[in-house]
């Protein structure tokens, strides 16, 4: 069976209907369409549609035949799980524990986790504690609704390698929690692609395609609207490595 191939929602136009993305895509030729659920009023409102919105994109995944199998779920940039704000982490729960819900009605398996402990706040000892003992209750809620949570490797020190997700993931211990990498963010931050995917292939829910410029001691890098072939991966190392028999995981 050939790995599915999806494309992500923003690579949409974005003033399809979610009838007219779902075809698109098909004819596009992909298996499948991420949602997103960003920072943003528009999309974090998704996180509160009503039975009827919600069935009416069921109604059009069983139309095309096209699935949503995974939200990546940005929004915890605005709301962190590891904030100072007593309110924003709340807030943070809260919307957490939506878009569990939303992903158990829309027939969806896994959330991508943006893996920052803050972001528009400055990072501590305690943020990190902070994010730790939220993601742990996260975990409790996705295991409870058999959702998969899966941390995005970044484009911020916090989590930039596979291999500090798994320090993540054994002090969180929860069967439910894995890594969602992307290529251009594990490249930027010069990770070794065959120790990277070697070590983290067991815990790997599915992986993104890009391309980004790297980080370097006068660059901060550049990690969105970077062309194929124009960056940092090295396109022709990274797809031996996902062809090791170990990896198999969609795109």
């Amino acid at each position: 069976m050939a790995r599915p191939i999806g494309i992500y929602e923003k690579a949409t136009p974005k003033h399809f209907s979610w009838q007219e993305r779902l075809e698109f895509a098909k004819e596009m030729g992909f298996d499948f369409v991420e949602m997103s659920v960003d920072e943003s009023d528009a999309r974090l409102a998704r996180l509160t549609w009503s039975k009827k919105e919600r069935l009416e994109l069921v109604k059009a995944i069983y139309d095309t035949g096209v699935r949503i199998p995974s939200i990546c779920f940005s929004g915890h940039r605005r709301y962190p799980l590891g904030s100072n704000n007593p309110e924003l982490e709340a807030k943070s729960l809260e919307t957490m524990k939506q878009c569990i819900e939303l992903a158990q009605d829309l027939g969806v398996r896994v959330i991508q986790l943006a893996g920052y402990d803050v972001y528009y706040e400055e990072k501590s000892s305690e943020t990190r504690v902070r994010f730790l003992k939220n993601l742990r209750r996260a975990c409790d809620w996705a295991e409870q609704a058999q959702v998969m949570l899966a941390i995005e490797i970044m484009d911020d020190p916090f989590i930039n390698s596979i291999e500090k997700y798994l320090a993540v993931a054994k002090e969180i211990n929860s069967p439910y929690l894995f890594v969602y990498p992307d290529t251009g963010n594990v490249s930027a931050w010069h990770n070794d692609l065959w120790s990277e995917f070697y070590l983290g292939h067991q815990a790997i829910a599915a992986l993104h395609l890009k391309d980004t410029y790297a980080v370097t001691e006068h660059s901060k890098g550049q990690f969105r609207d970077v062309p194929f072939g124009k960056g940092c991966v090295n396109w022709e190392e990274m797809f031996a490595v996902l062809k090791k028999p170990t990896t198999k995981d969609r795109f």
